[in-house]
Order: C-alpha cells, then structure tokens, then sequence
C-alpha cells in the first residue's frame, strides 16, 4: 500500500509582515552583537568596571522625562511605566535586579504610587495589547520572560498606553 505525500505551499506573507520579520531577526541579532561585544571587552583595562548599586539605595520616585502625551491616567500611567523601564532598564526573571532594572508590573506599581486599583487597571490593559500579538501569554510574568530584549515590552507598552488613551481610560 503506498500512500501519497502531499506537500502545502508555503503561506504567502504580505510585505508588512514580511518586514516586521526581518526586524525582529534584526533586533535579535544586533542584541546578540551588543552582548558578544561586552563579554570580548570586558577584560580589558581601560574598560568601564560596572557599577555595584547597593540594594540600600532607593529608586527614585519618577524618572526624569518630558510631560506625558496623555491625558487619560491609565494611559498616562503605561506611559510613564514604559519612560521608567527605559531609564532603569528591563528586568526579565525577576520583580528588580541589583542594577536597578525592572519588571513591567514593578514599573506599573511604583509609577502607580500606592494606587492599586489604577495599577491593576493598567496591568489589564498591557496584558490585553500583549495578548493581541501573543496569543500564547497567559500572564504579563510569563510573557515577559519568553521576551529576549526590551524593545518587545517597550512595545507593548507603546500599544497599551494608546489603546487605553483612545478608549478614554
């Protein structure tokens, strides 16, 4: 008995998604090259040692930035999240690390100052955008840590702030 194999075409992809595809594998390379390049210059003596930040010094309460774009305070709130993860940087395993990086929902909260039902409002509205483009994600925690850089989260935060400006929240 011989059975036959029948071989699908490859789907066609529209030139947009064709681009978004080639910036992705872009990004994932040039972050491959940016580590590569620390670890080959890391024993060289006129190198910059990294600074140890001690745990006992506290964050401070707000990055400094330019005024928020949006008026609405979920929107507001994702946006200035989104200023503090690119001033302190992202932090994918964890809540924080020693060097002061942070994790979506730690940057949620401190922005938030206290105010959790607008924080657990803005985590809602992250996690619907991420799961608009990441249907897998269950919550933004596992999300995050499939991410292998910040510009994804940054992304995201991107979208959240002005899907949730544009529904007036």
């Amino acid at each position: 008995m011989t059975t036959a194999v029948r071989r699908l075409a490859p789907p066609v992809l529209d030139f947009d998604t064709r681009l978004e595809l080639v910036g992705v594998a872009m990004t994932v390379r040039v972050d491959q090259a940016a580590l590569a390049f620390d670890v080959n210059t890391a024993y060289l003596p006129g190198a910059d040692p990294i600074p140890h930040i001690a745990e006992s010094i506290p964050l401070p309460l707000t990055p400094a930035a330019g005024p928020s774009p949006y008026s609405t305070p979920i929107a507001d709130l994702l946006h200035r999240a989104r200023v503090r993860i690119e001033t302190f940087g992202w932090c994918r395993d964890a809540l924080f690390d020693e060097s002061g990086a942070i994790c979506p929902i730690r940057a949620i909260r401190l922005e938030a100052h206290g105010d959790r039902r607008i924080a657990d409002d803005a985590c809602v509205y992250l996690l619907d955008r991420i799961q608009a483009d990441f249907a897998w994600a269950e919550t933004i925690p596992s999300w995050n840590a499939g991410q292998t850089s910040a510009a994804p989260v940054l992304l995201a935060f991107a979208r959240a702030a002005h899907h949730a400006h544009t529904h007036n929240k």
